[in-house]
């Protein structure tokens, strides 16, 4: 039973590990966009686009809705920011300990 719960979420995250479709969820997180729109912002082809919709779909990460002859693509679940907002706290204390050991190589090069 665990085993299952775990690879559920590695399908997420695998959905989730390419920046194109990180770009496309904080994107969709601010508001709703048709492809057109993604294919501008991302300065990527509408073919790539819309490959990436559709494995975020496919997670149920975004849903789309059709108006028209457009289609509207939307978080399908907002919360995926929450993840992100934790992916940046842990970049940010990777810098600052970068930041650390680069102050304390500079030190002792000062002190050779």
């Amino acid at each position: 039973m665990g085993n299952k719960i775990f690879e559920a979420r590695s399908e997420i995250v695998k959905a989730l590990a390419h920046e194109i479709r990180l770009e496309i969820v904080d994107l969709l997180s601010r508001k709703e966009h048709c492809v057109c729109e993604l294919v501008e912002k991302l300065d990527a082809s509408q073919s790539t686009v819309s490959k990436h919709l559709g494995i975020l779909k496919k997670a149920g990460i975004v849903d789309s809705q059709k108006n028209g002859l457009n289609v509207t693509y939307f978080l399908e679940t907002p919360c995926i920011i929450n993840f992100f907002n934790c992916i940046d706290e842990v970049l940010l204390k990777n810098y600052k300990q970068k930041e650390k050991e680069l102050e304390l190589i500079k030190k002792l090069k000062e002190d050779v």
